[in-house]
């Protein structure tokens, strides 16, 4: 078996991607999309026409109206393809308003319903601030399922649990771009890597805890830089995984063995955090509290870009 066959074997498998038309190649389960990938998606002459149907079915709405179409007939196109669901994401710029993340959220589950996609198939993105988190303990509770993502540290991890979303994606890349620019010219990139790389040690950790104190959300790890870091996080719940990288896994024989497994006693759950001491913990870990900071400002350009594309294609 090749790489991704093996990986198959230990991890569920998700595409992170708005092409679907990659999605057949690599049969992953699920598929999750970001207003980045979108952006980037729509930019190509195969997926213009979905822009385009987006903008005449809804003459003269605003582009945040248009933009949640959009992003919905995405998810419809691309669950055509994979067996399992699709993650959407919220308006970052909602990033930190609770109540206006719960109705934006309803809305994408009432659009997917009215084309015919139970609410089963979709997981709503909500980036893991605190407000975010308690717009997905809301949304849990009236049975719409969620994806916390811009996850970056334990803190926010035990948050999500503690408000029963069903899945959080930390970030590997992410926190091994932030370690490795700090390091500067000290970085040492063999002796970081594998179960060293400070993204997988995230991971591994926030793995141990939620199976210890057996904790059910399911943990996804997202963002990857090389196969390496996949490899080493072998037996995480499910990993979302970029097109290059599957295609490189795909033509890969390194052995892929499981190393994620809590075979101990389970644990009684720690007590919640509160919010002082969410806030005290993300303050405190520079490498958490900028990158949490800096996605939301990545994904809110993108989000104004793919706006102002809207508007344009309005005329």
């Amino acid at each position: 078996m090749n790489s991704l066959d093996q990986l198959r074997q230990h991890t569920t498998v998700v595409a992170d991607t708005g092409d679907f038309d990659q999605l057949a190649q690599f049969r992953p389960q699920d598929a999750t999309t970001n207003p980045s990938l979108v952006l980037k998606a729509v930019q190509q002459p195969r997926y213009r026409a979905l822009l385009e149907q987006a903008v005449a079915a809804h003459p003269g709405a605003p582009a945040t109206t248009v933009t949640e179409h959009l992003l919905v007939a995405f998810g419809v196109e691309i669950l055509k393809v994979v067996p399992g669901r699709v993650s959407t994401e919220i308006d970052p710029r909602l990033s930190y308003d609770t109540a206006a993340s719960v109705a934006t959220a309803r809305r994408l589950i009432e659009l997917y319903a009215a084309a015919g996609v139970p609410k089963a198939r979709v997981l709503i993105k909500l980036a893991s601030t605190w407000e975010g988190i308690q717009a997905a303990r809301e949304l849990e509770q009236q049975g719409i399922h969620t994806n916390l993502t811009l996850l970056f540290c334990l803190a926010q991890a035990k948050a999500c649990a503690d408000a029963g979303v069903k899945l959080i994606s930390p970030f590997v890349g992410r926190i091994y771009d932030w370690f490795k620019k700090t390091a500067g010219k000290s970085w040492d990139e063999a002796a970081m890597a594998g179960p060293n790389d400070p993204g997988v040690r995230s991971v591994v950790e926030i793995y141990t805890h939620y199976k210890r104190h057996g904790i059910t959300t399911e943990v996804m790890a997202a963002s990857f830089r090389n196969s390496g870091q996949i490899i080493a996080l072998a037996g995480c719940d499910l990993m979302t995984i970029s097109p290059a990288l599957l295609a490189e896994l795909d033509a890969a024989n390194t052995p892929v063995e499981r190393r994620l497994l809590h075979t101990g006693s389970v644990e009684a759950k720690p007590a919640p955090l509160t919010e002082a001491e969410f806030n005290a913990a993300l303050a405190a870990d520079a490498m958490a509290h900028d990158k949490l900071t800096d996605g939301i400002k990545q994904f809110i350009a993108d989000t104004e870009t793919l706006e102002q594309l809207i508007r344009s294609t309005q005329g």
